[in-house]
């Protein structure tokens, strides 16, 4: 099968997500300018270099209260900061609670009964349970082609890990379950893990 997205693709359901598999959940904190925390889980999530260590992520669609875009992306814009929650399987449920579309200002850690910790260098909170939380300082919001889709880049400023996940002087994700999202509405835990040697290495 070949299609042009453009054209459509004479699918049930839009099988774009599917191919683009699995994909990091990035579960990002921030807080507005009047003190209010939101937390949503975001599947255009990645890393984007070392050094400095940066991550992007990107939300697409709008909310009326909002305007051009959702909560995270208006409150970064305001406050230039926002933390990237990393999300274990164990969080599943939590996680799909706090995607709920919530009237802006409505606290998610307290909707899904999430644990709230605060972060040390940035004004905005994280999950205090989560395997790993990466405090980041906005460096570019970027607008995309297509209405509504922006790419939020920052750089990581602070790291927290659980002791309990540092084996060996390495973060082991072996010793928690990492969820991952499929197509449509699949996830995926991660549950295997094997090494390859680079070539050059």
């Amino acid at each position: 099968m070949f299609y042009r997205p453009a054209d459509g693709h004479d699918l049930p359901h839009n099988p774009f997500n599917a191919l683009i598999t699995p994909r990091p959940i990035g579960w990002i904190s921030t807080r507005d300018a009047q003190g209010r925390d939101n937390l949503a889980p975001y599947s255009f999530f990645n890393g984007a270099a070392y050094f400095p260590p940066q991550v992007m992520f990107s939300s697409t669609g709008a909310k009326e209260d909002v305007g051009d875009t959702k909560d995270n992306v208006a409150n970064i814009r305001e406050t230039g900061v926002f933390c990237v929650n990393v999300c274990a399987m164990e969080d599943r449920d939590a996680m799909n609670a706090s995607s709920a579309t919530l009237p802006r200002g409505v606290d998610e850690f307290t909707h899904a009964g999430i644990e709230k910790a605060e972060c040390s260098e940035i004004a905005c909170a994280r999950v205090g349970s989560a395997p790993a939380a990466m405090e980041c300082r906005m460096t570019q919001i970027i607008q995309l082609e297509g209405a509504n889709n922006f790419v939020v880049l920052g750089e990581v400023i602070g790291i927290h890990m659980r002791d309990d996940l540092i084996v060996d002087g390495k973060f082991d994700a072996t010793k928690y379950v990492p969820l991952a999202r499929m197509g449509y509405r699949d996830y995926t835990a991660v549950e295997e893990v094997f090494e390859l040697v680079r070539p050059d290495d």
